[in-house]
């Protein structure tokens, strides 16, 4: 049976402002002038039914997830539940349309299924939990004014677009008792596996733009021949007639000053010199401005000139490369959970505290752990500068201990192809999950710093690995791919990919056809050091248990000078240490969950992190 969790701030949330939470531009990757952000108190209903509630339960605080402390609810969605939600607003200025203009409304994430309606009319649908979706509302705006053949220039001044709208949700999350993508979410939650979160967990914004708009870049880094290589993505919404061709312009910038301008077409890939480039890196993390116009539209994106890959380093020895040079990936696993948010942080600030305290405790990598992040959190963590490896995230039934457990021992690796023994057997989820791959690489494939998928891990709803390699190898041959993390290596991808928790670590003998591999330990230590006042449970998971700090130190010291420090002459080339905080049981966090204490002291880190290189 799980434990009740005692409610627990952070700081950030200590001081949310609950009419104006997450306020910050959502899309740093893809910015245009016209914003209105919808988040802050909405109405909601829990029922037993899809039909709209004549009356709602009462407000919730999006876009944090009902089972939140933050949302003000703290209910938990069940599997048969109908989650509602309604919100009226008024268009702001910002996003007022002109004739032939069009207003979207954008959710960043919504878990799992959602239906959504604006004045009565269906938009449409969207399923998954993790990626953002988008709608064009122009004609729903229109309907709620006057008739949306009044659409123009003089119904909009006279005010068909500022009437009240109606925008309405209804979310269906079976959470753990389906196949689809879920994380580490479970409705009984415990040990490695949190508390299940539904409905809007992202920024719900609205943004106006031409029919005829920017829909996404596609912007790669060659950092060998100095140039970029960029596509400019274009839709055409409503009744417009455009050219076959259509002319575009791209700005680069560097500092404010201009380095590159050049006059392309939509649709078509075009390759810009970068003149005395600047390479990214987490030591110098800088990132050129690139601002792109089409017809009336123009955004604004940037661009961080760096290259990622594997090579030998002068012993031959497989190595992870940074701009074409052995770099050594010091890593920590990050959940992206918080005690009063859940899946989402509680303030910009808050993201940013989260990967400016690793920086500072000397580690170059995070690995993002099952989750997909909120846009700003990728766009920190270019500018701020450090490393990202990417997981995927997992789904499947109901997973077997023989699978995912027992090899933590024996160290049987399984074909994934057996999609019974892996909790696979969906071919509809197995279809919707390759479809999440594709749709992450082209949300994320701009992020500067992340430089390693992770389509598996630990074979959590693992399945034909090779196969998702080869695709994610197809959509973005840029980056590197360990391609199951933990266990249940099929001998693909770039890393060997190791978990050690419960044995010391040595560096294996590799076998033929993964010697070409880097060898990297993408997850280890897990040391526990609970602090009652910090905790939100009264049970301790970790690894090791340490009752004071200076005993955590001391262990975290001696694991990395006895293990971890030797084997990288030996081969290991990156290395994440379990985990960035806390969380609900797990409590060998390097942070509190409430993200107050710093429980490892960070000379002791720094010190060892210091080590943590390539020998030359």
């Amino acid at each position: 049976m799980k434990s009740a969790l005692t409610p627990l701030l952070t700081p950030w949330g200590e001081a949310l402002d609950v009419d104006n939470p997450l306020p910050e531009y959502p899309r740093p990757q893809l910015v245009r002038d016209s914003f209105q952000n919808l988040n802050g108190r909405w109405q909601y209903a829990i029922t037993q039914t899809a039909a709209a509630p004549h009356v709602f339960d009462g407000d919730i605080v999006v876009p944090f997830s009902p089972e939140a402390l933050l949302s003000g609810v703290q209910r938990q969605v069940q599997p048969a539940d109908y989650l509602h939600y309604r919100r009226q607003f008024t268009l702001a200025g910002a996003v007022t349309p002109t004739a032939d203009e069009r207003v979207l409304v954008h959710f960043g994430a919504v878990d799992q299924h959602a239906e959504v309606w604006l004045n009565g009319i269906l938009l449409g649908e969207h399923t998954g939990g993790y990626l953002p979706f988008s709608f064009d509302v122009t004609d729903a705006l229109a309907s709620g004014g006057q008739p949306a053949s009044a659409h123009s220039a003089s119904a909009h001044s006279a005010g068909a677009h500022s009437a009240s709208a109606d925008l309405r949700l209804v979310v269906r999350d079976p959470s753990d008792t389906n196949e689809l993508s879920r994380g580490k979410q479970k409705l009984a939650r415990g040990g490695i596996w949190y508390t299940a979160q539904s409905g809007i967990w992202q920024t719900v914004w609205l943004e106006r733009t031409p029919a005829v708009r920017i829909d996404r870049l596609s912007v790669v880094p060659n950092v060998e021949d100095s140039h970029i290589d960029v596509t400019v993505h274009s839709i055409v919404a409503g009744p417009v007639s455009v050219m076959a061709a259509m002319p575009c312009r791209i700005e680069v910038r560097a500092e404010g000053e201009l380095v590159a301008v050049v006059d392309a077409v939509a649709d078509v890939p075009v390759r810009i010199p970068v003149p005395e480039p600047r390479l990214w890196s987490p030591e110098s993390p800088f990132l050129y401005d690139i601002t792109v116009t089409l017809g009336d539209d123009r955004v604004d994106s940037y661009v961080g000139l760096r290259s990622f890959g594997m090579g030998p380093d002068a012993g031959g020895i497989p190595r992870l490369l940074l701009n074409g040079e052995p770099y050594f990936h010091a890593g920590v696993l990050d959940q992206g959970y918080w005690s009063d948010g859940l899946y989402t942080a509680p303030s910009d600030a808050a993201m940013v505290h989260d990967i400016q305290t690793m920086k500072d405790l000397g580690f170059t990598m995070l690995r993002k752990h099952i989750k997909i992040e909120p846009l700003r959190w990728y766009y920190h963590c270019d500018r701020l500068g450090i490393l990202v490896w990417q997981d995927l995230v997992n789904g499947g039934g109901s997973y077997r201990p023989m699978v995912v457990t027992a090899p933590v021992l024996t160290k049987q690796h399984r074909n994934d192809q057996r999609y019974r023994a892996f909790a696979r057997t969906d071919t509809i989820a197995r279809a919707h999950a390759m479809g999440e791959l594709a749709e992450t690489v082209t949300l994320l494939r701009n992020v500067a710093s992340i430089a390693v998928w992770v389509p598996f891990n630990e074979g959590w709803g693992q399945f034909d690995a090779l196969e998702a390699t080869r695709v994610l190898r197809e959509l973005d041959p840029t980056r590197t791919i360990d391609h199951a993390s933990g266990w249940h290596d099929q001998g693909g991808g770039d890393l060997t990919s190791l978990h050690v928790y419960f044995r010391k670590f040595t560096v294996p003998k590799l076998r033929e056809k993964t010697a070409h591999r880097a060898l990297v330990l993408s997850e280890y230590g897990g040391y526990s050091h609970r602090l009652p006042a910090h905790s939100v449970s009264r049970r301790e998971f970790g690894y090791k248990r340490f009752s004071t700090t200076a005993a955590l130190a001391r262990a975290f010291t001696r694991l990395h000078e006895a293990e971890i420090i030797p084997a990288i002459a030996r081969g290991l080339a990156a290395t994440v240490y379990t985990q960035l905080s806390d969380v609900e049981d797990e409590t060998n966090g390097m942070l509190s969950y409430d993200r107050r204490v710093v429980k490892l002291p960070q000379d002791a880190v720094l010190a060892v992190n210091r080590r943590l290189s390539y020998p030359r």
